[in-house]
């Protein structure tokens, strides 16, 4: 038998487009409640606004 087939870590189900759709509008909704301007938010790519959910502090120095 393969070894990965008994690795749960390599067979579980990956996150389909739908729900991470639903979790990249979830992130934009957060930053807006911050106080960011929704057009700033939508102009932002998704490691951008993980990384400003992640460190609220840097809020002012990207979004001017």
């Amino acid at each position: 038998m393969s070894r990965n087939i008994r690795n749960n870590d390599t067979t579980r189900p990956r996150k389909g487009g739908a729900a991470r759709n639903r979790r990249l509008l979830e992130h934009r909704r957060r930053l807006i409640a911050l106080g960011v301007p929704e057009e700033k938010v939508m102009q932002l790519d998704h490691p951008h606004i993980r990384m400003l959910l992640a460190k609220p502090k840097l809020i002012p120095t990207y979004i001017k």
